[in-house]
């Protein structure tokens, strides 16, 4: 499954595909890995075996360009979908790079470690492309010189790329949701009332551990970081930005019911 999931994500990354094509193959990534994470708290639950270690991942996150808060937000957001919670070491507004400290399951963990590179690539490959446009569309409209041009550039990319990190992880939990309630319907239509109830309560088994990992994350990472300062929000909010990552990160067919469409741009706050 890994291996599916790391040759998608190649042919994701590769710069012969088209935009809309790179996004259908993380997509269909990112359900393989969620619908494993399932999978797996499912046999588990069945097994009667206790519940899965809670560890940590430092996942480094470029500052280049003034744009590592922004970038921060977005993946921690990609994080917490996955049931994880994360801190920052490093997280100024200098250009440097910054640590992302992921706490969560093993299962998770793994799930984030294979995507995570993939859709910050890409993310950054789309940010780039959306604003190159932007100010392009700009500088024919009116007489901008370049350095309101720069500023205008660095406010669109912040705000498409915190909207881009929303829409993944909207994306996420809309897996996680519906696949939780898959066993019990497939039972439901292959079989008999019996097998109905057992889809239901392996369902519900799965469904009890994947809650009981979330408090034992929180648990888990208080215990690591019991003094933690909160990151302060990015005061930058670029509405055609936002609303420009927003319907990128929305736009591939997920595979399981959630296409274009569904959900609506978020009013982005200072605090988002």
């Amino acid at each position: 499954m890994i291996e599916r999931v790391r040759g998608l994500l190649r042919m994701a990354e590769d710069p012969s595909v088209t935009d809309a094509e790179s996004q259908a193959f993380t997509a269909k990534a990112a359900e393989l890995m969620t619908r494993h994470a399932i999978a797996e708290a499912e046999a588990r639950a069945q097994r009667g075996e206790a519940a899965e270690s809670v560890t940590r991942l430092d996942f480094p996150v470029s500052g280049v360009g003034g744009h590592g808060k922004a970038r921060v937000k977005a993946l921690a957001g990609i994080a917490a979908a996955y049931g994880c919670q994360s801190a920052v070491r490093g997280n100024t507004s200098a250009n440097t790079e910054r640590t992302l400290i992921i706490v969560g399951t093993v299962t998770a963990l793994d799930s984030l470690r294979v995507l995570l590179p993939s859709i910050t690539m890409q993310m950054e490959a789309s940010a780039r492309l959306t604003a190159r446009n932007h100010v392009a569309d700009l500088r024919e409209m009116r007489n901008y010189d370049r350095s309101t041009l720069a500023t205008e550039r660095n406010r669109f990319y912040r705000s498409f790329i915190r909207a881009y990190g929303y829409a993944v992880a909207e994306r996420i939990r809309e897996f996680r949701a519906r696949l939780r309630e898959e066993p019990s319907a497939q039972a439901a239509e292959n079989g008999s009332g019996s097998a109905a109830a057992a889809g239901e309560e392996t369902a519900r088994g799965a469904e009890l551990i994947l809650r009981e990992d979330v408090h034992r994350v929180q648990e888990e990472f208080h215990r690591r970081f019991p003094q933690l300062r909160p990151t302060r929000p990015e005061r930058t909010h670029h509405r055609a930005g936002a609303r420009a990552g927003y319907i990128r990160g929305r736009r591939a067919d997920l595979g399981v019911e959630t296409n274009v469409g569904q959900g609506s741009a978020p009013s982005l706050t200072d605090s988002d």
